[in-house]
């Protein structure tokens, strides 16, 4: 049922910081760092308690078979891209695992996440990316499964491989396509301006916002965003590299469910790192 999993995902407050590593699905060098021993990423996060860890197919049985009623619920990442590095390969391509959804029941997820990449000039993975949504949403509909959607407005990969951008005019309307085709949670970047990000929660049209990351910025930078984040209507974060590329990655689980959560003062949660 769809909203027994939506519930295990938000706590009673009605908010849910899920932190993804999924990168190593991605096969990029750069993006393993913290993450080279998944068995020791994966418990050493799941301690610190957050409602959810993002994880592929693959190393996703380890976080399930932590004992007990308090780990962390799965959201199952679904695609995979060869989108990130510089130079971009010659061919592109996004591509969804065999049998997405029915994996997901299988290793008891409660939620599937996939990508809708926006590259300039690169029309065939966007065009792959919406078949990839449209094919999974009517499975997750059969199996009660929420489809969470990745809308993500990328940069030109020459200028120094993987760069989001933070323009609003371009994240709103793949948002808004997010939520057309079906989406029932959309994990979006936050735009240049933070202070701007109601617009992207109301051209969301009610669904729950989640906020990517993003790359390592200080700590006290990322918990004064999340903070703000949370005060402009997001429903939660989705954090990476700033915390399992952290010293101390419990640490800053600790202080992020703070903020999204108690909505403690970033002074106050960098107090608690």
């Amino acid at each position: 049922m769809k909203s027994a999993r939506m519930n295990r995902l938000f706590s009673p407050s009605g908010n849910c910081f899920d932190v993804a590593i999924d990168h190593g699905m991605f096969n990029e060098r750069s993006f393993l760092g913290g993450i080279e021993d998944m068995k020791s990423a994966i418990h050493t996060i799941a301690a610190a308690g957050p409602d959810a860890i993002q994880l592929p197919p693959g190393t996703a049985p380890i976080l399930q078979a932590i004992p007990g009623k308090t780990r962390p619920a799965l959201v199952l990442r679904t695609d995979i891209a060869n989108v990130y590095g510089t130079p971009l390969p010659a061919t592109l391509f996004s591509e969804v695992i065999d049998r997405a959804v029915e994996q997901g029941v299988v290793l008891d997820a409660a939620c599937v996440v996939v990508n809708l990449l926006l590259l300039p000039n690169q029309p065939e993975v966007y065009r792959a990316c919406v078949r990839n949504v449209n094919s999974l949403k009517r499975e997750c509909e059969i199996m009660g499964m929420p489809l969470m959607v990745e809308p993500l407005v990328m940069q030109d990969n020459s200028k120094g491989g993987y760069m989001v951008n933070g323009d609003i005019d371009l994240i709103l309307p793949l948002v808004r396509q997010a939520a057309e085709l079906g989406a029932d949670i959309i994990k979006a970047d936050p735009c240049d301006n933070v202070a701007e990000y109601h617009r992207v929660i109301e051209i969301a049209q009610g669904l729950p916002v989640l906020v990517r990351g993003g790359g390592r910025v200080s700590d006290a930078e990322i918990l004064s965003r999340t903070a703000e984040l949370m005060r402009q209507g997001a429903r939660g974060i989705v954090y990476g590299r700033n915390v399992i590329q952290h010293p101390n990655p419990a640490g800053m689980t600790r202080a992020l469910m703070a903020v999204v959560h108690d909505g403690v003062t970033p002074e106050a949660a960098l107090e608690m790192i």
